[in-house]
């Protein structure tokens, strides 16, 4: 694996693969729909923090919660601040098959750099995968007007759901997990009063 500290980045799955030692477990960080929807094998959960980056919704989704006509908005991690989540261990023996579906799944609109990044946990440090934004990608939107990111919530559905649904599913899953996402916590209070 990435030794400590490390922040490369690979873009394709086999460029990630090789910097894998085999036979070893990998860690992901999530921040988003990984918590409460990781759809991969996860044999250990932490509460892990991760300082440097900041969740927020700038990214256009065009599929998953929206359309190409009607976009829906997911979370990516952008510099600055810090961000709490959870640190998910993939078994060495499901990694190969678990990044896989990662993937396809975090990687069809490469709006992501696959990142090395060090979290910290209650038990000590950890190197992560961890999805952050590029912002020179088509589906990068950055810090939106109110009204624009509410539009974009309410009306966003896509194949897995609408944006809005997401968004709930997030902050809920925050909560749950004994975290606060006030930013997040505002969108959902405002996104009910303009229902």
């Amino acid at each position: 694996m990435q030794p400590p500290g490390a922040h490369r980045i690979c873009r394709s799955l086999d460029c990630l693969l090789a910097s894998i030692t085999p036979g070893h477990d990998v860690w992901v960080f999530a921040y988003g729909s990984l918590i409460w929807n990781p759809g991969i094998p996860v044999i250990e959960k932490r509460r892990a923090r991760l300082a440097g980056f900041h969740r927020g919704l700038y990214l256009w989704s065009r599929h998953f919660r929206g359309t190409p006509q009607n976009p829906g908005l997911v979370l990516g991690l952008d510099r600055g601040g810090a961000c709490t989540g959870l640190a998910l261990r993939i078994a060495a023996a499901d990694v190969n098959t678990a990044l896989a579906e990662l993937w396809e799944r975090e990687m069809t609109n490469h709006s992501y750099d696959p990142t090395w990044l060090r979290v910290s946990t209650d038990t000590e440090p950890i190197t992560a995968l961890t999805f952050v934004v590029r912002r020179g990608a088509d589906g990068y939107c950055g810090k939106l007007p109110m009204q624009e990111l509410l539009a974009a919530l309410h009306s966003g559905v896509g194949s897995r759901g609408t944006a809005r649904e997401y968004l709930e599913n997030t902050v809920a899953s925050l909560e749950a997990h004994g975290f606060r996402d006030t930013r997040l916590k505002q969108l959902v209070r405002l996104l009910h009063a303009t229902a």
